[in-house]
């Protein structure tokens, strides 16, 4: 962030104008008094005194100019300047509103040119708050920008007779799974208007994972050998994301009660050794979606500072 110096430098101005004006009128009153001979000099010295006033009010005058490019670096995005501190609290005590939506069971591809939709929307500020999709999706493989298909434990007639797509995506990372009974949170938040870094932002989004698992009464950890939430060696939670213009899409999947089945059929997140886990087999019984996505949005509030606004889906897509 670029210092603005133009309070300082025209404070040192305005003292070395001071300066200036005040090195002459008390003493040249007493030469006046003592010294009449030489009161018809003074007059010019005193003329030349209103040239240097002038020229400080001109350097004062590019001070302002030099403020001018400051704003613009703050203000790219539509979102309220308050919602630019990434400490929420600093942000006083009010959170920074952003729309809730569940999409309940939707189709991979089209959540995708959904996502792709609402950050256009939220680059040309036809929408300018974040955006919090909450989830599921048919049985569907996807491959980050890493690719994945070598990490494929099965043939493709197999994929074939299994009747589950594949689909390459944009986000990061490698393979994944995504079926019904698994929460997945799509997450397009303005990063540049917030100034939060992607680590800084996975790692919020790995905290929230963390604290809802923990509401269920269990324990589990990060892991420097990959992003997302692990018991041990089993993974349960996964993160991929992708920047646009500085917004994020994409988001988090975790494992509440689906069939971890297709898992086994490919090295998740191109990890070989690991296995995957669900919230449902470690505790041996069903957590209701309803309940877990209610837990998710409290902990999205919390980690990163949101007022989250219940909208429903044709309410969000009048806005597009």
């Amino acid at each position: 962030m670029e210092k603005n110096t133009a309070n300082k430098s025209g404070a040192l101005n305005s003292e070395h104008a001071a300066k200036e004006l005040t090195a002459f009128p008390s003493n040249q009153s007493a030469t006046r008094n003592t010294q009449p001979v030489t009161r018809n000099p003074q007059p010019a010295t005193r003329n030349t005194q209103p040239v240097t006033r002038n020229t400080q009010h001109a350097t004062r005058d590019p001070q302002h100019a030099t403020r001018n490019p400051n704003p613009a670096t703050h203000s790219p995005s539509c979102l309220n300047p308050k919602s630019q501190d990434p400490n929420p609290q600093s942000r006083g005590s009010q959170p920074d509103p952003c729309y809730s939506v569940n999409l309940g069971m939707i189709d991979y591809n089209k959540a995708w040119q959904l996502q792709s939709e609402l950050v256009a929307a939220k680059a040309n500020c036809s929408i300018d708050r974040d955006i919090i999709l909450f989830l599921e999706h048919p049985a569907v493989f996807t491959l980050g920008r890493r690719g994945g298909r070598d990490y494929l434990l099965v043939g493709e007639s197999f994929l074939e007779q299994s009747g589950i797509p594949v689909v390459q995506v944009e986000r990061g990372g490698y393979i994944t799974f995504h079926g019904p009974g698994q929460l997945v949170v799509y997450t397009l938040i303005d990063l540049a208007a917030r100034r939060l870094g992607v680590r800084d932002f996975v790692a919020a989004l790995e905290e929230i994972m963390l604290q809802s698992v923990r509401a269920w009464g269990l324990t589990a950890q990060r892991s420097p050998a990959n992003p997302g939430i692990w018991i041990g060696r089993r993974k349960m939670g996964s993160i991929g994301i992708a920047l646009r213009k500085g917004i994020s899409f994409h988001g988090l999947a975790l494992n509440i009660n689906l069939d971890l089945t297709p898992f086994s059929w490919i090295q998740p997140c191109g990890l070989a050794g690991v296995s995957m886990t669900s919230v449902n087999q470690e505790l041996g019984k069903e957590i209701p979606m309803r309940v877990v996505r209610h837990t998710v949005k409290k902990n999205f509030q919390s980690v990163l500072g949101l007022d989250l606004n219940d909208i429903s889906y044709p309410d969000l897509q009048q806005q597009l």
